[in-house]
């Protein structure tokens, strides 16, 4: 399985805008503090919607937000929608893919590999990512301001 950038960049969006909370998150600022793409988020948040992961929210204070709770979206469906299959090898999933299904000596390896890859990403929550994520301080804090003497 190899992760493209679209799993990798929407993963880091999704963190970003579950932090918002309720909040719409515009995908400009997202974009910025995570120095990706606005046009290919744009694209991303676009499946990401149709799979009922985010909302978008219309207006001036408008943006994206989760449709569900971070806890009940997990990785594995995160990066399903994103790049389709997670299994290593085509016929892990469609055993009519290769004629060597059943008689082949690395497909106990392979269905291992999903297995573990699966259990992974299933079992790491959007919840998960947020929480071990290390606070990041948008802005420095306003200095003193002298009124003079």
């Amino acid at each position: 399985m190899w992760v493209s950038t679209k799993a990798q960049y929407g993963m880091r969006a999704l963190i970003e805008i579950g932090l918002g909370g309720e909040r719409p998150t515009s995908l400009k600022r997202v974009a910025e503090r995570e120095g990706l793409s606005h046009q290919y988020l744009e694209q991303i948040f676009a499946v990401l919607r149709r799979a009922g992961l985010v909302e978008s929210v219309r207006g001036a204070h408008g943006g994206y937000r989760l449709a569900r709770r971070p806890d009940a979206i997990t990785a594995l469906e995160v990066v399903e929608r994103l790049e389709g299959s997670v299994a290593p090898v085509s016929c892990v999933e469609d055993e009519d893919s290769c004629s060597r299904t059943g008689a082949c000596g690395t497909e106990p390896l392979w269905r291992d590999v999903d297995a573990a890859v699966r259990r992974v990403l299933g079992g790491t929550t959007l919840a998960d990512l947020m929480a071990d994520r290390p606070l990041i301080t948008l802005e420095p804090p306003p200095e003193a301001v002298s009124l003079g003497a």
